[in-house]
């Protein structure tokens, strides 16, 4: 059915109007996510990676769709999770990530957490409580820059549950002395070693709960580094009886996929 113009009422008019822009404009947003591309280097990486071997498909990481937007979210490869560290540390759902995330966290588990929950509470994490893929901007929503996490380059941590049934807490521990106090800070300060940004509770209003790990391009060669708050800020404790010698294993850090 036609609509006649020059026979509504001003509001009507204006409604029509209003409908109008409103599907010019939600076109022309379409168009503009159409000619969005994501960065070349994410498809390098990940194509490196799997080409690697470094991750090897199991009843723990499997292969899924392409995740191709809307605008420049997804990724390639994606591979849906259950467990890190060979099975060993599982999360509490699967968890979205880029391949090159996987062998990274591995390297992060096995050289730095557990080390230090043997130090700490003589125990083995068995259980992260964590958060990857989600299609936002670093302040949330769709607008400005997109987050490590709209490509599956991220992954946020938010608790450890050890095979003693005791579980650390970022919120809840993170202050303090004590023993959860002491682990999360080692293992947050030894992620700056794997990770190219890595932030905690006082970098900002949006991580008081969580530890957020990413691989982030932040310069062409790879060099810079982003670790909030910095390593040399954050007091660092002794275990009251170290199950073993302060300092196991920190010779062996992991390196970054380039």
């Amino acid at each position: 059915m036609s609509v006649a113009f020059g026979t509504q009422s001003p509001g009507r008019r204006a409604l029509t109007w209003f409908g109008l822009a409103a599907v010019v404009l939600s076109i022309a947003a379409c168009g503009r996510y159409a000619y969005e591309r994501r960065e070349q280097w994410r498809s390098d990486l990940e194509s490196r990676c799997m080409a690697s071997g470094a991750v090897q498909m199991s009843r723990y990481v499997q292969r899924t769709n392409a995740i191709n937007g809307p605008g420049t979210c997804g990724m390639d490869y994606p591979l849906r999770v259950a467990a890190q560290a060979r099975g060993q540390v599982s999360y509490d759902r699967p968890q979205t990530l880029a391949c090159q995330m996987i062998p990274t966290v591995d390297r992060w588990i096995d050289n730095v957490v557990q080390p230090a929950a043997q130090r700490w509470f003589g125990a083995a994490v068995v259980e992260v409580k964590a958060g990857s893929y989600s299609c936002r901007g670093i302040r949330g929503g769709r607008s400005g820059r997109m987050s490590e996490h709209a490509f599956g380059n991220a992954l946020d941590v938010f608790a450890f549950v050890l095979n003693s049934g005791h579980t650390v807490v970022v919120r809840q521990h993170w202050r303090g002395e004590t023993a959860e106090s002491g682990f999360l800070r080692e293992i947050f300060v030894r992620a700056c070693d794997h990770f190219t940004t890595v932030l905690g509770p006082g970098s900002d209003a949006f991580h008081y709960d969580h530890f957020h790990l990413d691989l982030a391009r932040h310069d062409p060669r790879w060099t810079r580094r982003v670790c909030r708050p910095r390593p040399e800020t954050v007091q660092m404790l002794q275990p009251g009886s170290p199950t073993g010698g302060f300092g196991w294993g920190f010779g062996r850090q992991g390196s970054v996929m380039r």
